[in-house]
């Protein structure tokens, strides 16, 4: 009988939540009194937002999963839904909801959402997460080229920026396009001890993923940057930084804006777009899918075969070949 209760009233619950909280008020069972605390101490997600950002300070997650919750917060907390009650949110808010920018910045609000609330159903303050799906993204379809990346350095050189900041970007966009590899995870976190200038490659100890385990070859401006950058060193940060706690660079997403809107560039533009010109290069000249593969650290085909542009100037030639008329 109890259960049958608490299950009539988790389900008056959820389709009018307002009659449960008029309800509680008559009834005195105790298995309705468990259910009406869920609702009497869901707090307002402003309110809540202290306890989940403590958490995630102190749980074993990533510096740049943090980082993605408090962003993600930063953008929810100047939404209405700030100052709902945990209890009261419903999918049709969180789809009314509206963000600036990108697809991409939108999801971030909402994926923190979807963790605030799972937390929430986790400490017993609400009974269950309303379900809602992620706007689609679009997948990256911008490269930093070789014309590009000159406008950048050349604009950066324009910024005023310390000599030393200077160095720092235009080494970690060179290094971008040159070695494709991860900037957050794997190029920031680079270590002098594993380039091996004789055999000319980077060992990637750590990634994203199992198969991000490798070796990057270096090209001979890759091998010259490293030299000049790591020199009288023989451990230790390719990138030190006494600023950071983890005791290397861990973000020039500032010195990329800054430059990328004195280059006058659009703001799809990120330095992530230096990976996927990495990797476009390297298929158009080997036509080799398993070695981008394994110099990127990709594991499935289809990740590997974004990078795989139609050619061009392969179509045009095939059209020329078939035209049987011109214009005069």
């Amino acid at each position: 009988m109890e259960k049958r209760l608490e299950f009539a009233v988790k389900t008056l619950w959820v389709y009018c939540p307002r009659s449960v909280l008029i309800a509680s008020t008559a009834y005195r069972l105790s298995a309705q009194q468990r259910i009406y605390s869920y609702i009497l101490r869901a707090p307002v997600l402003q309110d809540f937002s202290d306890r989940f950002l403590e958490w995630g300070q102190s749980a074993s997650l990533e510096q740049k999963t943090k980082t993605y919750y408090q962003t993600g917060w930063r953008l929810l907390s100047m939404t209405p839904l700030a100052k709902m009650k945990l209890d009261y949110i419903a999918a049709d808010d969180i789809y009314a909801l509206r963000f600036p920018a990108s697809a991409s910045n939108a999801n971030c609000a909402l994926r923190t959402l979807r963790r605030m609330l799972h937390k929430a159903e986790e400490w017993k303050l609400i009974f269950r997460v309303p379900k809602f799906r992620l706007m689609k993204e679009h997948g990256r379809s911008m490269t930093i080229d070789a014309d590009i990346e000159a406008k950048l350095i050349a604009a950066a050189a324009l910024c005023n920026w310390r000599t030393k900041s200077f160095e720092l970007f235009r080494d970690v966009v060179i290094l971008m396009r040159d070695t494709g590899m991860r900037n957050e995870r794997e190029l920031y976190r680079s270590r002098i001890e594993n380039i091996d200038r004789n055999n000319k490659f980077i060992f990637v100890p750590d990634s994203k993923t199992p198969s991000g385990t490798r070796r990057v070859p270096m090209s001979n401006r890759v091998l010259a940057l490293l030299n000049s950058r790591c020199s009288g060193r023989s451990e230790g940060w390719v990138f030190p930084s006494e600023r950071s706690r983890a005791g290397h660079l861990t973000t020039v997403g500032k010195l990329f804006r800054q430059a990328r809107e004195k280059a006058g560039l659009p703001k799809d533009l990120v330095l992530y777009c230096g990976r996927h010109d990495y990797g476009t290069r390297i298929l158009q000249e080997t036509g080799n899918l398993a070695a981008v593969m394994k110099t990127m650290g990709h594991k499935d085909v289809r990740t590997a075969m974004r990078y795989q542009h139609p050619e061009l100037d392969i179509v045009r030639d095939a059209l020329n070949a078939t035209q049987t008329m011109t214009i005069q």
